[in-house]
């Protein structure tokens, strides 16, 4: 009987671990995810780090793995970046600021192609924010970037040229963190 307990304990323990393909800082990131109609497959995942606080955890999902990120970037394929807001010092105006920063540096400072594109984006950081928020980013082709908070529709950006500068926040020449950039292209 003990026996029997421990093999359904350790079954149920290894089913449960085994949705989640990482854990970083106390988050879970699962090993896959549905977004813009397919299943897509977690290919890396970090800790966005600033002022030596984790802010938030971030995972890249791609229809298969891939470790190069201009492929990753030029692929019309869907793509999904899930963000979870860890820390409780994350504001709107933080996130906004944080934001146009990153679409600054992924474009190498010429945002006007894609301008009002960033303007709709940033709209969805203007409600609060708090800690344990969930945004997924889905990359949907010939639709553009649905972006969902906490499961709810709240927007969808058109274009794969804003696809291309949102994803190169984390993953372009200039990302956020260079660390990072390495972990969601799956290095350690």
């Amino acid at each position: 009987m003990l026996k029997k307990c421990l093999g359904i304990l350790l079954v149920s323990l290894f089913l449960a671990t085994s949705l989640y393909a990482v854990e970083i800082g106390g988050v879970n990131v699962p090993e896959s995810i549905s977004a813009a109609g397919k299943t897509l497959v977690l290919n890396g995942a970090g800790a966005r780090s600033k002022y030596m606080m984790k802010v938030y955890v971030v995972g890249l999902f791609l229809p298969q793995k891939n470790n190069n990120a201009q492929a990753i970037l030029n692929a019309d394929e869907p793509q999904a970046v899930r963000l979870i807001i860890t820390s409780g010092l994350i504001t709107s105006a933080k996130m906004e600021e944080s934001v146009r920063e990153g679409f600054q540096k992924s474009t190498n400072g010429n945002i006007a192609p894609i301008k009002s594109q960033i303007e709709n984006f940033i709209n969805v950081f203007k409600e609060p924010i708090k800690k344990g928020d969930v945004y997924e980013l889905a990359y949907v082709p010939g639709k553009g970037v649905e972006v969902m908070k906490n499961g709810v529709a709240k927007s969808t950006v058109p274009g794969i040229e804003f696809k291309k500068a949102l994803f190169g926040i984390w993953i372009g020449d200039k990302p956020a963190q260079d660390s990072l950039k390495k972990e969601m292209l799956g290095g350690k």
